[in-house]
């Protein structure tokens, strides 16, 4: 695996593996990699012959008081993983590479359908973030499909939006997210978990299996909802939200809606634990 951190050096390879007829599939990261992110790499090799990975820890998607200086960089044991999971080339900028002019003076996308409500509302800003540093990494690397995982649903459509609306020509494949034994969603932020605060964060998955098993049973929604934060606020999570949303669009579900997505985020400890579980009413 080749590691480079300048971007002529991405465009020269992926411009290299295009004229041989190649496919090249990417899988942008922050980083502190999980088994998340290597099944994102090993899924990548169905889809293309060539597989990039980026590691870069973007402080635009980052808001005040939040933990981007203290967000876990773990480069050469990551790098150790990608190699065993078959990356062909890692791209590693920093900061002034990415954004020579500075946050204050770069140009951004912006995807108001989705950006601004859940987690875009928690995290005001987060998203033009996100849109903004994944379609410059596309415009660095040129894929001809990228793999995120499931787990940040509304970060998956934001990035399909931001995909169809500029026209780009990537295929964007949503990969299932990875769990632990217990059924918590593998992240980054689990390593803000205490040993008993993991234990406890299972609880979040039981809370949305139980939201699903409700409203198939013809429980309310809300009444569905309702209980569900009870049960979690009492094994400690101070729950951000938790919603039941249209698996195709996001907007509130309506009762003519088949296919559902539970959305939830919640706070437990120093960790932001974010999930979401699809099912059909």
């Amino acid at each position: 695996m080749k590691t480079t951190a300048l971007i002529k050096d991405i465009r020269t390879q992926v411009t290299q593996w295009k004229r041989e007829g190649k496919r090249v599939a990417f899988v942008p990261t922050m980083g502190n990699l999980h088994q998340g992110h290597i099944t994102l790499v090993e899924q990548a090799k169905q889809y293309a012959d060539h597989i990039v990975v980026s590691i870069f820890v973007n402080p635009m998607q980052f808001g005040q008081n939040e933990d981007f200086d203290g967000y876990p960089r773990t480069y050469e044991r990551d790098s150790q993983k990608l190699i065993a999971a078959g990356a062909d080339l890692l791209f590693m900028p920093t900061p002034d590479i990415i954004y020579p002019k500075g946050l204050a003076q770069q140009t951004y996308v912006e995807v108001p359908e989705f950006g601004d409500e859940l987690c875009g509302a928690s995290r005001p800003g987060h998203f033009k973030g996100v849109a903004t540093i994944v379609n410059k990494l596309f415009n660095i690397v040129q894929p001809d499909v990228a793999l995120f995982g499931r787990k940040d649903f509304q970060q998956l459509l934001v990035i399909k939006t931001m995909v169809e609306d500029l026209s780009l020509p990537i295929e964007i494949i949503g990969v299932e997210t990875i769990r632990e034994a217990s059924g918590l969603a593998m992240s980054s932020r689990n390593g803000y978990l205490t040993e008993g605060e993991k234990h406890r964060a299972a609880s979040l998955k039981q809370a949305m299996d139980q939201i699903a098993s409700d409203i198939q049973q013809g429980i309310p929604i809300e009444q569905a909802i309702s209980a569900a934060s009870q049960y979690i606020t009492q094994v400690g999570f101070r729950v951000d939200y938790i919603e039941v949303r249209s698996a195709k669009t996001l907007a509130k579900a309506q009762p003519s809606d088949s296919e559902l997505v539970i959305v939830a985020a919640a706070y437990l400890g120093k960790a932001r634990l974010i999930d979401n579980q699809c099912f059909n009413r």
